[in-house]
């Protein structure tokens, strides 16, 4: 009892263990038992996510046709956006037209982003591949579920199952 009164420790027994887990170097977070809302939570699990890929970047790679136009989409990619710069991946010629355009361009992507995003784009030269056209899919025909009562519910259930064995 003196050591502890010299040491400055006044803990009785039971709460040595806890103590001993602090000095050790590990840390304990507390656990809340409350409800968390989603909003709360999603930055967590997304930060490493839009650490490689911001989600204005990848709004702008899905959405470029509908943002550019379908005759600048098909000689045009958008390769990166960083900070407020985006890079634009073309041919050399369509380079040249698109520095002509680069005010209007910045303008309708700011547009459709609703904020302002873009401030300079940057052209890389790359040859632009036109998009593959998708794979055709199987036909399969539909047959009805043995087992099943014959009707609409039966019916449906033969298409999804033909639907997916087709892909």
């Amino acid at each position: 009892m003196a050591k502890d009164a010299a040491s400055g420790n006044h803990n009785s027994g039971r709460d040595s263990g806890r103590d001993s887990d602090r000095d050790s170097g590990r840390d304990f977070e507390r656990r809340s038992y409350v409800t968390r809302g989603l909003a709360e939570l999603l930055p967590g699990l997304t930060r490493a996510v839009y650490k490689k890929r911001s989600p204005a970047g990848a709004l702008l790679m899905s959405e470029w046709a509908a943002i550019v136009g379908p005759r600048l989409a098909e000689e045009t990619l958008p390769k990166r956006l960083s900070g407020s710069v985006l890079t634009i991946a073309c041919s050399g010629p369509m380079a040249m037209e698109l520095q002509h355009l680069s005010a209007s361009l910045i303008e309708r992507i700011n547009t459709h982003a609703g904020r302002k995003l873009v401030e300079k784009l940057r052209f890389v030269q790359e040859p632009v591949a036109p998009p593959r056209p998708a794979p055709p899919r199987r036909v399969v025909e539909a047959v009805p579920i043995a087992g099943m009562p014959p009707g609409e519910l039966n019916d449906a259930l033969a298409r999804l199952r033909a639907a997916m064995k087709g892909k």
